[in-house]
């Protein structure tokens, strides 16, 4: 069995030709739809998890939800992820030391997640609702440079561009003058990429912070604190559990992140404004 490149599988995204409607006037379009494909992971040839995702960036995916999940503790452990393609989906076939394995054995088997799933892998609450990793650092992030990043997010989500139908996970470290950027039809899934390209690359997580394209819900806040990252920002809202959890692990999470305009939640120390103005209640 050979791995198959990626290019010769399965695209990111197909086009159509759709009747498009604006009022009463029909005109034929050409669209581009974001592909969902289902996505294998298999530990040591053993079946997992399969997950409803866009098929990029599969070798990094594999080490971010390895790490974030807790299967593996450092990324070394990921000896090797080799990705096949099959006429139904994509099988990613991840190999890691036996140790890891026997620690595996509580967790689900043959699961599927759908896209927009969270705890996909968990079969009990206690899996489902781990503790959270603690984190700590003296990050300070400029209330200007979240404006900028948001402006630099809107122009590498190329395949939303074409789509209209996939997120996007950003990791920005302005000191250093770095933007990395993933997108994915499933919020946690583009988080993944992020953190497997950052940790494959070397790059250290808490050097700067994380801007998602989705709601800030309780997987994102747990796998951006499980690698040490300090600040997560959304353009949506976040929910109860996502900022009970921050509190508790120490992130500044921040939500409703447009143009100018956001609200933190938890730890406001690490997000500093120049003269701000506080209006009264």
């Amino acid at each position: 069995m050979q791995p198959v490149s990626l290019e010769l599988g399965w695209p990111s995204y197909q086009q159509r030709t759709v009747d498009r409607w604006q009022g009463n006037q029909l005109s034929l379009e050409q669209d581009y739809i974001a592909e969902e494909v289902p996505v294998a992971l298999l530990y040591n040839g053993i079946p997992h998890v399969v997950m409803l995702a866009t098929p990029t960036n599969l070798e990094e995916f594999a080490l971010g939800f390895s790490i974030t999940e807790g299967i593996i503790k450092s990324p070394d452990e990921l000896l090797s992820a080799r990705v096949y393609n099959r006429s139904n989906g994509i099988e990613v076939h991840i190999k890691i030391p036996e140790q890891r394995m026997a620690c595996m054995a509580d967790k689900g088997r043959n699961l599927t997640g759908r896209t927009g799933c969270g705890l996909c892998g968990a079969t009990t609450l206690k899996q489902a609702m781990r503790p959270g990793n603690s984190v700590s650092g003296d990050l300070t992030v400029c209330a200007h440079e979240l404006s900028d990043a948001l402006l630099s997010i809107k122009q590498h989500q190329k395949l939303n561009q074409l789509t209209g139908s996939v997120h996007a996970a950003a990791w920005v470290d302005h000191s250093a003058g770095v933007f990395e950027i993933r997108e994915d039809v499933g919020r946690h899934n583009a988080l993944d990429k992020l953190i497997g390209l950052l940790l494959r690359s070397g790059r250290n997580p808490s050097t700067g912070f994380v801007l998602v394209t989705s709601r800030a819900s309780y997987e994102l806040v747990q796998k951006t604190a499980s690698v040490g990252i300090t600040l997560l920002a959304a353009i949506s809202a976040p929910t109860g559990l996502a900022i009970r959890l921050a509190e508790e692990a120490g992130l500044t999470l921040i939500g409703f992140a447009r143009d100018d305009k956001h609200v933190v939640y938890t730890h406001t120390h690490r997000l500093t404004h120049t003269n701000p103005q506080r209006i009264p209640l």
